[in-house]
């Protein structure tokens, strides 16, 4: 136990430091492949002259889409903390404020937000609550996502 206490402390040191930005551009082949990866053949995310006649008079990314980027550097520093520990996906809970288009360039920040820990049946477990805010290149709030990772 006295691991994984210690471990958690040096988590909770971490909490509200906001990681470095990092910035991906959405493109129209990253859309399509994302729409066909998942199974989604909803014409809004890939044929331009459907989506033209819509109100975004364009193609957008489906609205998990944001999910491909945001938390890899970050997630990855925290799985590098506590090396050998399965890590389990806890839940993610996402706010959508605005689609994403062909063009926009995101920029995500992440920061822990919430650490608890607790011992189940399988022994100690660590709660690491993740936010992430997307915005576009206005500046403009596009989502604000949740994720919280269990550690065992």
């Amino acid at each position: 136990m006295n691991e994984i206490s210690s471990i958690t402390e040096e988590f909770v040191k971490l909490i509200g430091i906001e990681a470095e930005p990092e910035f991906w551009e959405v493109e129209k082949g990253h859309i399509r492949r994302f729409a066909q990866a998942i199974g989604d053949p909803n014409p809004l995310w890939q044929d331009e002259g459907y989506a033209g006649k819509t109100r975004y008079s364009e193609i957008i990314a489906p609205p998990f889409f944001l999910i491909d980027a945001g938390l890899v550097k970050f997630v990855d520093r925290l799985v590098d903390m506590c090396p050998d520990k399965a890590n389990i996906n806890g839940g993610t809970e996402i706010d959508f404020y605005r689609p994403m288009k062909v063009g926009d360039t995101i920029t995500t920040v992440a920061k822990l937000s919430e650490v608890k820990e607790k011992t189940g049946k399988s022994g100690p477990m660590i709660f690491l609550t993740v936010e992430v805010t997307y915005s576009n290149q206005e500046g403009e709030l596009v989502a604000r996502c949740r994720n919280t990772f269990i550690r065992r």
